[in-house]
């Protein structure tokens, strides 16, 4: 068995290999696969490598925690680990990293599935949004999906390009253009174009990336990246909190990269689902009492393509035990219940912010009674809108909000 030198603590390495196999990896890349006493990978890597491979083949297993746990027993020793591509893109070595140190471990990349399509298609890579869908809900397109975007989405398997096709169709992009790419750098590689619409392929290989050129119909479901999206597209049932009062209710949270919120009677959902709009990264806890609307809440999460937003059933303060601490606390509808608002604070990170709006007399002096004792921030927000006043117009005034913004110490 070879030994890693002690110059040289890296015992890791992960290798990028494409569908072209050996003939695609340099000299270095060649030598370390045919020299490591254990090589992991799944079984299409073992394949493509198989005439390089001479030590022992170690598939990956379910769950896939037992494979890392595998490799790290084998720690000072060489491995090597076989994966797709560019392995720190959505791939093992970004698994990897989390438990082996940088300088444990040496990296031979190869060019990703999405440097290969970008370079078929003439696309500037920079230019065009990259996302992975494989075994992931495909409405994470959707905040994609803009006039004259392009973009290139990985799928799970054969059925993926269809999926996203009816997707996209339905959502009024069905002018848009399609393009499979399958099997990528291998003897197997295929390019077939469409409209979405038009989707009728066959035989799709079950690796695949799907290639969209956006073109939107009429009544298209636009998603605006700047806060305060129409009531309309929202589904509720009357308990939302409405477009103008969510702007100045996001830009009073503040949200920051990587950050959780608690929105604690989330009603529709939409200052939670608009918060996680802002950056793939944000997350949010919605707290809602009423199953019928927790319900929806899932429902206008996935339509806004942030399907991955928690609902938890339940009456704060109680339904708040055992949540993971947040950065941001928005209370709305929920905000008036005893011990709900003490509960939030003492939940609260430091440096966390919380927004309260109050529209009932109740709550409005629980908020003015919470800003003299605790400081903060008090405003009122009122909102007119015109509407029709006899044969002409006038201003049909909204009901006015308190907002109370305080930041923890």
């Amino acid at each position: 068995m070879a030994d890693v030198s002690p110059a040289d603590k890296r015992w890791l390495t992960i290798i990028g290999i494409g569908e072209d196999g050996p003939d695609g990896l340099g000299e270095e890349a060649r030598r370390l696969i045919a020299t490591a006493p254990a090589v992991f990978g799944g079984e299409r890597h073992h394949a493509l490598a198989a005439s390089l491979i001479s030590g022992e083949k170690l598939s990956w297993q379910s769950p896939f925690e037992r494979s890392i746990d595998a490799i790290l027993e084998r720690r000072g020793t060489p491995v090597v680990v076989l994966a797709s591509g560019d392995p720190f893109l959505y791939g093992v070595g970004a698994t990897l990293s989390r438990r082996v140190a940088a300088h444990e471990m040496r990296t031979i990349p190869a060019p990703s599935t999405f440097s290969l399509a970008a370079s078929r298609l003439g696309w500037p890579l920079q230019e065009v949004a990259t996302l992975s869908l494989h075994g992931k809900p495909i409405d994470l397109i959707r905040p994609h999906l803009h006039p004259g975007r392009r973009v290139l989405a990985l799928t799970s398997d054969e059925k993926g390009p269809g999926e996203l096709a009816a997707l996209v169709t339905a959502s009024g992009f069905g002018q848009s253009r399609l393009t499979v790419l399958e099997a990528l750098g291998g003897r197997r590689e295929r390019q077939r174009s469409t409209a979405a619409a038009d989707f009728a392929f066959r035989n799709i290989d079950p690796l695949n990336i799907c290639a969209l050129d956006i073109a939107a119909g009429e009544g298209a479901r636009i998603l605006p990246f700047a806060a305060g999206i129409e009531d309309a597209l929202f589904e509720h049932d009357g308990q939302i909190t409405k477009r103008e009062i969510r702007a100045m209710t996001l830009s009073a949270l503040s949200p920051r990269h990587g950050e959780l919120l608690w929105d604690i009677g989330a009603g529709s959902g939409s200052i939670g689902i608009e918060w996680m709009l802002a950056d793939p990264s944000l997350k949010t806890i919605a707290i809602e009492q009423s199953v019928e609307r927790a319900a929806r809440i899932a429902r206008n999460a996935s339509a806004f393509g942030v399907p991955h937003l928690a609902v938890v059933e339940g009456v704060a303060p109680g339904a708040l035990r055992g949540l993971p601490a947040p950065d941001a606390i928005f209370l709305g509808g929920g905000g008036s219940e005893p011990g709900v608002i003490e509960a939030a604070l003492a939940a609260l990170k430091p440096g966390g912010r919380l927004v309260a709006n109050a529209v009932t007399l109740e709550m409005e002096a629980m908020l003015i009674c919470e800003h003299a004792k605790r400081g903060g921030f008090l405003t009122r927000i009122e909102i007119s809108r015109a509407g029709a006043l006899g044969d002409m117009s006038g201003w049909r005034p909204a009901m006015p909000v308190t907002q109370w913004r305080w930041t923890k110490g």
